[in-house]
């Protein structure tokens, strides 16, 4: 007979040898984003650069956290080891977020040459189908295999045959994998008929509005508006808020949703300043937009997207050109 730190891994509901490791690894001594952070370094296969920005924060920052938080574990002398079965809900926060950023780190590579990297993906949405058949009455498992599925639909449409970025409005959406949507779908109701809203629930469910959505001009993008509404409401973030400001400005307009924009403290991230430059754009303020264009350029680290970028400054560019040539 073996004690419980002993036991074989078969006696433990969690068979999946990288799943039980990340459970292991998310120990309630550490606080959650060192946990998170700290397993996705030893195993869901990112740098430490590429957590770092996930966490849109600086190397060095992650770095020290992931040195201090192996310190903590080695100086408490807190065990490796699968928890108990009974000690799976308290660490699922964790674990989902660790599945979550893998895919996300997939589905838009931080940095390298290439938009996509499908080993991420493919593990991301292979753990989520584990974590699914473990806990299928949990909304929010069931709700981050239902955003990774309708996100996972849109793949072979983002990027063209040489690898450049497609947005989501521009995508061929007859290539989306159909089958994926109905399971997606399917399961965003089953989250609806729950009725316990959580962050991942709502993202599926903006994704869900997306797939249903037979070309981007058909977007019902009041019912995504009042789905970022519900998300600020369960979680707030300035993510989330830079996300709900691109809705906003197809229902209120581009200058509404800048001035929701400018409020945000994100300059670090790339992002900002693309959907700024976009917002930009779009009012016609073409040197403003080309500077935002420029910075945000100059904070990604991924190949595809800062030639997408670079192409969108250039048009700003031949706008502004444009503009100066008519006004004589």
């Amino acid at each position: 007979m073996h004690a419980p730190d002993d036991r074989e891994p078969e006696e433990s509901l969690v068979r999946d040898d990288q799943l039980r490791l990340i459970f292991t690894c998310c120990h309630p001594a550490l606080a959650t984003g060192v946990q998170v952070a700290l397993t996705l370094r030893l195993l869901g296969g990112l740098s430490t650069g590429e957590i770092a920005r996930a966490f849109l924060v600086p190397e060095a920052t992650m770095a020290q956290r992931l040195v201090r938080a192996k310190g903590k574990i080695r100086d408490a002398r807190i065990p490796y080891r699968v928890p108990d079965d009974s000690e799976l809900p308290g660490r699922l926060r964790a674990v989902l977020a660790v599945v979550y950023l893998i895919f996300n780190e997939g589905y838009a590579a931080s940095s390298g040459d290439r938009l996509v990297r499908d080993d991420l993906c493919d593990d991301a949405v292979r753990l989520g189908r584990l974590l699914a058949e473990l806990m299928p009455d949990d909304p929010e498992v069931m709700g981050l295999l239902a955003l990774m599925l309708l996100l996972q639909s849109r793949r072979p449409a983002r990027t063209l045959p040489d690898g450049s970025l497609v947005v989501l409005a521009d995508q061929d959406r007859s290539r989306w994998d159909r089958r994926l949507i109905a399971e997606g779908q399917a399961i965003v109701l089953q989250c609806l008929r729950w009725n316990r809203p959580g962050p991942y629930q709502i993202q599926a469910a903006i994704n869900a509005v997306h797939s249903d959505a037979p070309n981007a001009a058909t977007t019902d993008w009041g019912q995504i508006l009042a789905l970022y509404d519900q998300h600020m409401s369960v979680a707030p973030s300035p993510v989330v808020a830079l996300n709900r400001a691109v809705a906003l400005a197809e229902v209120e307009g581009p200058g509404v949703a800048l001035a929701v924009v400018d409020g945000l403290e994100l300059h670090d991230y790339y992002l900002f300043h693309a959907i700024r430059a976009d917002l930009l754009r779009r009012l016609g303020r073409t040197a403003d937009a080309a500077a935002a264009y420029e910075a945000a350029i100059a904070r990604s680290e991924n190949a595809a997207e800062r030639d997408f970028l670079g192409a969108r400054r250039r048009e700003s560019d031949h706008t502004r050109a444009a503009g100066s040539d008519t006004s004589h």
